[in-house]
C-alpha cells in the first residue's frame, strides 16, 4: 500500500508491523525507554465492512467481540495490555481529566464514571491514555523532567478552544510541568487541502487567533468556503503556550488523503471505524 506523505523532505513517523498489526510511532518518542506510545491504522484487526479492520470504537455499530479482539491485538503490538488503558469520552470539549491507577481499564473493560473528557493526563506508571480519531487532531505531550504525559483530542472546536494549552495548564497545575521541557507531537489528522469549512467556523478562528496568523491558517476559495489548517493552528497554540519550536513534531500524514490506511470521516462520508492514539508510562522503566 502506497502511503501519501505531505512533504517527503520532512521527518516521518515510523510505520511498524507486529504480529500482523500495523501502527505508527514517532522516532523521537521511540528513543524514550519509559514511554509506550502508538497510533493505530486500519490494518491488522478483525472487523468487517466499513469497519475493516482495526476499528477501536464500540459506538459505531461494530460487533463488540470484534472491537475487543482489535484492542487485544493493538495493545499487544505496542507493548501494553487492555487492563492498562484509560479511555476518553470525547464531546469536543477542552476538559482534561487527571488519570490515576483507579481508572485502569475504564472505557474498554469497565464502564467509565466520567463524561465530556477530551484530554487525559497522568504521571502514574502502568497507565496508557487512549483517545480516538477519524480526522480530528491527536495531541501527544511528554514531560521528561517530571515523568508526566498528556494525550488530547482536538477537532476544530477543541483547537479553537486551545486544547493543547488546556492540557499543558493541567500538567503544570498537577505535575509542575514547564512547557519548555515538553516534547509534543501532533498526530495524523485531516490536512488543510482536505479540510473545507464554512465561513462561520473561520469567524470563530479569527476571534481565537491573532490576525498575523490568519494567512497561514486559512484561505478562501471561489465557492465561498475556506480551507483550514488544523496542524498549523495546533503548532501555534503549543508555541504560544511556551513549547519550544524544535520540540513540536508534525504529522505530515493526512487521514483523508489515506483512506485505505487510516479511517477518515470525510473520505468515508461517516461510514467508518475509529483510530486510536495511545500514550503510556511503562512500569519499572
Amino acid at each position: 500500500m502506497k502511503i501519501r506523505w505531505h512533504n517527503e523532505q520532512q521527518p516521518k513517523m515510523k510505520i511498524n508491523e507486529n504480529n500482523g498489526v500495523t501502527y505508527l510511532t514517532w522516532p523521537v518518542i521511540d528513543k524514550m525507554p519509559w514511554i509506550c506510545h502508538g497510533f493505530s491504522t486500519r490494518l491488522g484487526g478483525v472487523s468487517q465492512g466499513c469497519f475493516s479492520s482495526m476499528n477501536l470504537s464500540f459506538a459505531r455499530g461494530d460487533e463488540k467481540a470484534n472491537v475487543l479482539e482489535n484492542y487485544n491485538r493493538i495493545t499487544k503490538a505496542i507493548g501494553c495490555s487492555m487492563e492498562d488503558l484509560v479511555v476518553s469520552h470525547q464531546t469536543h470539549t477542552t476538559n482534561v481529566r487527571v488519570v490515576t491507577d483507579k481508572d485502569r481499564g475504564k472505557g474498554v473493560l469497565y464502564p467509565r464514571d466520567y463524561q465530556d473528557v477530551d484530554g487525559l493526563v497522568t504521571d502514574q506508571p502502568g497507565i496508557v491514555l487512549t483517545t480516538f480519531y477519524a480526522d480530528c487532531v491527536p495531541l501527544y505531550l511528554i514531560d521528561p523532567v517530571h515523568k508526566a504525559i498528556g494525550l488530547s483530542h482536538s477537532g476544530w472546536r477543541g483547537t479553537k478552544g486551545r486544547m493543547g494549552q488546556a492540557t499543558i495548564r493541567k500538567m503544570r497545575e498537577v505535575y509542575g510541568t514547564n512547557p519548555k521541557d515538553l516534547v509534543v507531537a501532533i498526530g495524523p489528522s485531516i490536512c488543510q487541502d482536505c479540510y473545507e469549512v464554512s465561513e462561520d467556523v473561520i469567524e470563530e478562528f479569527k476571534m481565537a487567533f491573532h490576525s498575523r496568523h490568519w494567512q497561514s491558517l486559512f484561505y478562501k476559495k471561489e465557492n465561498g468556503k475556506y480551507q483550514l489548517n488544523l496542524w498549523e493552528a495546533n503548532r501555534i497554540i503549543f508555541m504560544e503556550a511556551g513549547v519550544l519550536p524544535e520540540n513540536i513534531h508534525m504529522p505530515d500524514l493526512c487521514t483523508c488523503c489515506n483512506p485505505d490506511f487510516l479511517f477518515s470521516h470525510r473520505a468515508s462520508g461517516g461510514k467508518r471505524g475509529n483510530l486510536a492514539a495511545f500514550l503510556g508510562i511503562y512500569n519499572n522503566k
